[in-house]
């Protein structure tokens, strides 16, 4: 018996329909992920952007895992197909049919391909499916099933609207023919699932699925941003309710955006219109680069500083302006963002401050008095520049020293301070004597009284001190005035009554000498006259002197006057053997004074020295003979002499 023959070699009709599920197995999932970078690409661009530089360079080595992850995955299916292609070009080769065995095999294998690449769809964190036109549901990933919280039988093969409330079906429908026109489609969408009132934002990627050159559905990739989107919302309530002006702009200085309050500070009607201004729209000096711009070497720091702005109707605002900068991806400075705050009135206040601070700085200096402040704690806080004139010491040599701490302290001032500061006196007064810086001796009267602060608690003792040193001398002057003028009066009161024995004796003398024929009594005679008379004029130069000057105005022989004054002291000079010799001018005319004065004096030889009078008040002494006895003569400021006797 011969062998049998070799069948004819059949067409390859299994290897065929292999290579093709093959092909279209790669052409899938190379459009998959063609479709989710581009996907992640359009929505994540804008994020990338605004990332850090160091962020930004993480983002090829994630791409290259992914890569790595789908090689592995892609080279895991091409080996189940090659076993599969083997197998059936074993069956082929043997021109058997496949046995149980074997068909179930290639099915098992089939199911772990497709569980594989499910696997790998359910891996995605975003949401992605598939839908006819008419909207009914092909397939979906798990995250739908955990986001509607339902079996994937029970999404598969149901309507999309049995699921969604918004968006609206109408609203789908109405952009259905621009989207298989483009056959693609990318944005924002607003959802809200009929089983929950929860409102989410998907970033969502649609794409064509095409058959024979027709759209037959729809794939679709949506990346969940309600988290994002509520952030973005908050920052932009947060940014239109804040009252400071905030704005971005550009590295040259134009204006991107700016809130409400900045376009109210700036005075614009609209956001448009603040925006439509060029980079040196808001100068408010023409010549000048643009005021929010930065220079093209600007590392991008925090700057603060206080700039002038125009506002529209041509007028300036003061503004503190701090600002920062924000980097894309490759560390490159894209824009700036920062706050004006307006700050005008703040300065006119401050100016107005200082202009009343510098108004209480005069106001101290001006005071004839000194200030001095003193807290609780007896140490000086306050010390008046006046301190200088009546010192000699510097305000720094006071303050922060406590009372008792300076060498030339007075125990009168330091009790006064106590009293006052501990509320046991509430207004107090003394006066001490203290040491000039130059040696000299000074008398000071200080007035203490509480200083109460903010609340209306005393805060320390403001202390008013004055330099009585004249005044005391002044006062020493009109107690020895008033002793002379005691005396003036007592004075009188003798004069009076030696007049009258005087007038007797010389009544007396005159009778015996009309009736005395003897030559040596009537020499005797005339020398007690002489000395009668001459205790009679003493006596009323005296009575002169003494008695309180008249009002109105007398005319006065200043001849006569010195001739009184030289009667009043010829025992002082005789006794000091001094001689004077007196020649009146009989040519001076008399002297009309106020007040029964003396005079005036114009001028007064006085040891070769010329003296002025007038314009002065003080007391001028002249000296008569080389015996250096002293005349004084007072002077008021009129040049007027008001009194006139030797010392």
């Amino acid at each position: 018996m011969s062998a049998p023959e070799p069948e004819p070699a059949q067409p390859d009709s299994t290897t065929g329909p292999l290579e093709k599920e093959e092909a279209k197995l790669w052409r899938l999932a190379l459009l998959f992920v063609v479709l989710l970078a581009t996907a992640l690409a359009g929505v994540s661009w804008e994020r990338l952007q605004s990332l850090p530089y160091h962020l930004g360079s993480l983002l090829p080595t994630a791409v290259i895992c992914v890569a790595v992850a789908f090689s592995a995955f892609s080279y895991g299916r091409k080996k189940q197909v090659s076993e599969l292609k083997n197998l059936v070009q074993n069956l082929k080769e043997r021109s058997i049919a496949p046995s149980e065995e074997q068909l179930n095999q290639l099915g098992q294998v089939i199911l772990r391909s497709q569980r594989s690449f499910k696997e790998l769809i359910d891996s995605f964190d975003d949401v992605a499916f598939a839908c006819s036109l008419d909207g009914t549901l092909r397939t979906v990933n798990r995250r739908v099933t955990e986001l509607l919280a339902i079996p994937y039988t029970e999404i598969v093969d149901h309507k999309v609207d049995d699921f969604l409330a918004e968006p609206p079906l109408a609203e789908v429908e109405s952009g259905l023919s621009r989207f298989l026109q483009k056959r693609r489609w990318s944005g924002t969408v607003r959802v809200c699932l009929k089983k929950s009132t929860q409102v989410r934002y998907f970033e969502c990627v649609l794409n064509a699925i095409v058959k024979d050159d027709e759209v037959v559905g729809v794939s679709g990739l949506a990346r969940d941003v309600t988290e994002e989107r509520e952030k973005e919302k908050r920052f932009t309530e947060l940014f239109e309710s804040l009252q400071e002006g905030v704005y971005i702009c550009s590295p040259e200085g134009r204006l991107l955006d700016a809130n409400a309050a900045l376009v109210r500070m700036l005075g614009y009607g609209s956001k448009e219109e603040l925006l439509a201004l060029d980079a040196g729209g808001l100068n408010s000096d023409g010549g000048q680069k643009p005021v929010l711009g930065r220079n093209a070497d600007d590392r991008g720091g925090v700057r603060a500083r206080e700039i002038a702005v125009r506002r529209k109707d041509g007028g300036t605002v003061s503004v503190l302006d701090t600002s920062g900068a924000a980097w894309d991806a490759s560390g490159k400075i894209i824009r700036y963002h920062g706050t004006l705050v307006d700050i005008t009135e703040q300065r006119a206040m401050e100016k107005a401050l200082r202009r009343q601070e510098a108004f209480q700085r005069d106001l101290l200096e001006s005071f004839p008095d000194l200030i001095l402040v003193i807290d609780l704690n007896g140490r000086y806080s306050f010390v008046g520049s006046r301190i200088r004139d009546l010192l000699g010491c510097k305000p720094e040599d006071f303050l922060g020293k406590k009372v008792e701490e300076l060498p030339d302290h007075s125990p009168e001032f330091l009790t006064v301070y106590r009293d006052v500061s501990s509320g046991k006196m509430k207004f107090g007064t003394c006066e001490y004597g203290t040491r000039h810086r130059d040696g000299g001796f000074r008398n000071m009267r200080a007035a203490a009284s509480p200083l109460f602060g903010a609340e209306g608690s005393v805060s320390g003792v403001i202390v008013s001190l004055r330099d009585i040193t004249l005044e005391k001398k002044m006062m020493q002057q009109i107690i020895q005035t008033e002793r002379l003028a005691a005396i003036g009066q007592m004075i009188g009161g003798f004069a009076h009554e030696l007049n009258n024995p005087l007038t007797s004796i010389l009544g007396v003398a005159e009778l015996l000498q009309d009736d005395e024929t003897s030559e040596p009594v009537r020499k005797q005679l005339d020398i007690l006259q002489q000395q009668a008379r001459r205790a009679a004029d003493i006596v009323q130069n005296l009575m002169y002197f003494s008695r309180p000057p008249a009002s109105g105005r007398s005319r006065i022989n200043l001849s006569e006057l010195m001739q009184r004054t030289l009667a009043l002291h010829a025992y002082s000079l005789r006794k000091n053997s001094i001689t004077v010799d007196f020649l009146p001018e009989a040519s001076l005319p008399g002297v009309v004074s106020q007040f029964a004065a003396f005079g005036t004096l114009r001028k007064l030889v006085y040891r070769g020295k010329d003296e002025r009078a007038a314009g002065t008040a003080f007391h001028y002494t002249g000296v008569f003979t080389k015996q250096s006895t002293p005349m004084t003569f007072s002077i008021d400021k009129a040049g007027k002499i008001a009194g006139m006797f030797f010392q």
